[in-house]
């Protein structure tokens, strides 16, 4: 495919890369998977700026289920094209699991909060979603990490803490928009490891394809009946039609394909760390296309935070190469798990 081949000539032909093909104890795969989570990450940080522009005329809960349609009808064509069945018969409670966050979780709460607040605010919680994403892996994916690990961690949730109390003298819609936010941050990333496992079987095309027409029993009808219950939605506006297709087809599909890829190849707890690049890409797409204005206080918080998450990825990458070169006991590391012999 087009964007394989895009991303391993890039990585490739990279002279960072020493000749025993490592740079700094990252191979040339793992390079190649932070590769596709980058490119993953770039298309999710338009989903909050086009979630804003679709709310303009349509309902919160229709705009989660809308999407999850819109991503059910492509992912029907690409499955009939590439030949493959509907659903797989095994690994059901897995894609439950998965669809539970990624259709239902992220997308629903999300725009309940954006319902109450700005764009920039949002993205600045949501940044933590990266150490969230790699606490899940620990601890469900049972991956070793050093203590510092968890002292980063500690501050990050601090520095939240911090931006959440000190937000519009403690108004009750910012403070249920945080909530909200942080649910949705915690639904993503249990869905995130969750496909990651289910990538480690198949293809990531497959599996974000099998999880949104798994969903379409579900979030077809109810789709239909906000749809017939409100007579239609009368005159959406062109930024509501934009926003709704994009995150349909690209925050709900196509961004999943290259996000799995990434997190396949990688480890989701590493592979998710590139995350931290959203928020400033995100900050970036509201202040051009929603003419938000980003407070001193909100590029404090975001710059705290995403060093909090830099500094458990760093702590993480030291341990794994470390174990990478010596080995321990009958233990190797491959793509950030520890694999007994």
């Amino acid at each position: 495919m087009a964007l394989s081949q895009f991303v391993r000539r890039v990585t490739n032909r990279s002279r960072l890369l020493k000749p025993e093909g490592k740079f700094f104890g990252v191979n040339r795969s793992q390079l190649q998977g932070v590769g596709y989570a980058t490119l993953g990450v770039s298309l999710f940080s338009l989903s909050l700026p086009m979630t804003h522009w679709a709310l303009e005329s349509y309902s919160p809960l229709f705009t989660a289920t809308a999407r999850a349609v819109i991503a059910g009808a492509l992912a029907a064509i690409v499955l009939k094209i590439g030949g493959e069945t509907l659903v797989p018969p095994g690994h059901i409670k897995e894609f439950i699991y998965t669809a539970l966050g990624a259709v239902f979780g992220w997308p629903i709460l999300i725009a309940l909060a954006l319902m109450k607040t700005q764009t920039a605010p949002v993205a600045v919680i949501a940044s933590i979603m990266p150490l969230v994403t790699a606490v899940f892996a620990v601890t469900m994916g049972h991956e070793r990490v050093p203590r510092q690990f968890w002292y980063a961690s500690i501050l990050g949730s601090a520095i939240l803490l911090v931006f959440t109390s000190t937000r519009s003298s403690f108004d009750m819609g910012d403070l249920v928009a945080d909530l909200l936010t942080i649910g949705a941050v915690i639904s993503s990333s249990f869905c995130y490891v969750q496909g990651a496992a289910l990538t480690k079987i198949f293809s990531g095309w497959k599996v974000i394809s099998w999880v949104v027409i798994l969903c379409l029993p579900i979030t077809l009808p109810v789709t239909l009946w906000i749809w017939f219950a409100r007579g239609g939605f009368a005159q959406p506006t062109t930024h509501a039609v934009i926003g709704m297709f994009y995150i349909g087809l690209s925050s709900m599909y196509i961004g999943f394909i290259p996000w799995y890829q990434g997190l396949k190849m990688v480890g989701s707890a590493r592979g998710s760390q590139v995350q931290q690049l959203q928020v400033f890409m995100t900050l970036g797409w509201s202040a051009i296309l929603l003419g938000e204005t980003i407070s001193l206080t909100t590029l404090i918080c975001t710059l705290g935070i995403v060093f909090a998450v830099a500094w458990a990825i760093f702590s993480r990458s030291q341990s794994e190469i470390l174990k990478m070169r010596v080995g321990v006991g009958d233990r190797e590391v491959r793509g950030g798990e520890v694999i007994r012999g």
